[in-house]
């Protein structure tokens, strides 16, 4: 039980270092998670929770030197997003991590296509590799090594996250979902 409460931890501690990034990002027009911050921590919460101890950590320690050196994530790639400054890290691995994450989120708009319809090409291409340029090399190879093993258990990774959010918000299964969409 100690080991998921340390995990519990370093998760909360992650969101709440990269929810305190984003609210600080300034837009024009302020975007919806920043007025409902509760949603941006579930959705990055599951995003995180399908990854490894050893990631989240270096991931963790990516966050907390981005801090002391007054760096802000959250804006960096949403500047990438926009395509505002430059590549911010061009390590290979980027690549791999983005083809796998496609391919995953491809599988679901096909087999839920009402509930991921339009979602693949931007999440897994412009969104997620703009993300994983401000990731440290350490943690890219980390991340990199925990999707590999998912991918020769037969897991999907991106399946994962979307059933724990929809659970949090009281669904069983991306199934309930999509079948609420089919009768709406």
């Amino acid at each position: 039980m100690a080991e998921r409460k340390d995990r519990e931890e370093l998760l909360k501690e992650i969101v709440d270092i990269e929810l305190r990034m984003f609210l600080s990002v300034q837009t024009a027009i302020p975007s919806a998670c920043q007025e409902q911050p509760e949603t941006l921590k579930l959705m990055r919460k599951g995003g995180f929770h399908v990854l490894s101890n050893e990631t989240l950590e270096s991931y963790l320690t990516d966050v907390k030197e981005a801090l002391e050196e007054d760096r802000n994530l959250m804006e960096l790639k949403y500047a990438r997003i926009d395509n505002l400054i430059p590549c911010l890290n061009s390590n290979p691995v980027i690549d791999k991590i983005v083809e796998v994450e496609a391919r995953w989120i491809k599988e679901l708009s096909e087999k839920y296509p009402l509930t991921f319809k339009g979602r693949a090409e931007y999440s897994a291409g412009v969104y997620l590799r703009s993300e994983l340029e401000t990731y440290s090399n350490e943690t890219l190879d980390l991340y990199f090594k925990d999707i590999s093993r998912a991918v020769e258990e037969g897991r999907n990774l991106t399946e994962e996250r979307y059933t724990f959010i929809f659970q949090q918000t009281g669904y069983d299964s991306i199934e309930d979902v999509e079948r609420e969409r089919k009768q709406a």
